[in-house]
């Protein structure tokens, strides 16, 4: 029972499309501090989308997706706003693959009883909650799937795409992020895939499974991630966080620079975060920092210091119903791996 009133109350997924937030960000655009800061944010993207040569990547730190924007993220997919997904393994696999096998986030208290919940299995995310039965049972979705896979390396792009087919077939709840990707052909890169769900149905697999499995590849997902920046030439961010996914992105400038490949710089970038610059480190650097490593450029570029949930889903909403997106072309980056 004390399980069962724990986790009565669901996250609900902001749906960007049914309300228009274009108005509030018209309105920031006059104020000061975050607020102008959100919709120079918004013009950036916007400007991006406009952009007839721009690739766009959306990286994901953190757990704004089990916090509400879940919805948000697989709609930039659905409605053509980003072309490539660049995310910690826990944003694609413990939420988005969890809510699609058709589990589900509860709203809970930051103050909560951790003993109490972990006597009842219940796992915390600041004020969100988790079944961890239900959590042991997506590792085992991922390790069926892993099973049923020719024994060899992968990078995280191939084995979330195979995750996708599974959920074309099997989703009990439709349009997640990995499916709509599966379908658009938006490649998705974890580089840290096992510091995730994943990583426990994987260990699983290979255990039982010693002279027989498939591994993940994370320098094939920098290549294969470097490949598209190549293609694509003209690149823009939109950053939830910061760390790995941003980092792993940046870097491919870089890297195909030591590939013997003159790249531009990302020529838009926008980063959401709550990290401090003072250590060095706000989520690995601010954008005006990478430009002395020759990642970004500085001509469009917006750092927004306000938690994502809060300003994600106004940026979002406001460039879905401005409808630039309808005029892009997709890019379906992921036919370039076939």
């Amino acid at each position: 029972m004390a399980k069962k009133r724990l986790l009565r109350k669901p996250v609900r997924h902001v749906d960007i499309t049914r309300f228009d937030a274009t108005p509030i960000i018209d309105a920031m655009r006059g104020m000061s501090f975050s607020s102008r800061d959100t919709a120079a944010a918004a013009d950036i993207f916007e400007r991006m989308l406009r952009d007839p040569g721009c690739t766009v990547f959306l990286t994901l730190a953190g757990s704004t997706s089990a916090g509400g924007c879940m919805q948000v993220y697989a709609d930039m997919v659905k409605y053509n706003m980003v072309d490539a997904v660049v995310a910690t393994g826990a944003s694609i696999v413990d939420m988005d693959f969890f809510e699609a096998l058709g589990f589900k986030h509860y709203q809970g208290s930051p103050y909560a009883d951790d003993r109490e919940l972990r006597r009842n299995y219940i796992d915390r995310i600041y004020d969100t909650y988790i079944d961890e039965e239900q959590l042991q049972a997506c590792d085992m979705a991922v390790k069926a799937i892993a099973d049923s896979l020719a024994p060899r390396p992968y990078s995280s792009r191939e084995f979330i795409y195979e995750m996708g087919r599974h959920l074309a077939a099997h989703a009990v709840k439709p349009d997640s992020l990995v499916e709509l990707a599966f379908r658009h052909e938006v490649p998705i890169f974890c580089p840290a895939f096992t510091d995730s769900s994943a990583g426990f149905g994987l260990v699983k697999h290979q255990v039982e499974r010693p002279e027989r499995h498939l591994s993940i590849d994370s320098v094939r997902d920098f290549y294969e991630l470097t490949r598209i920046k190549m293609e694509a030439k003209t690149s823009g961010l939109f950053m939830i966080g910061g760390g790995v996914p941003k980092n792993f992105v940046q870097d491919t400038v870089i890297c195909a620079e030591i590939l013997g490949r003159d790249v531009p710089m990302h020529q838009y970038a926008v980063q959401i975060t709550v990290a401090d610059v003072r250590d060095g480190a706000c989520s690995s650097s601010t954008l005006k920092e990478a430009s002395s490593w020759g990642k970004v450029e500085t001509t469009y570029e917006q750092m927004v210091y306000a938690e994502a949930t809060t300003v994600v889903p106004l940026i979002a909403s406001a460039l879905y119903h401005r409808n630039s997106w309808k005029k892009r072309k997709r890019r379906r980056w992921a036919k370039l791996f076939r």
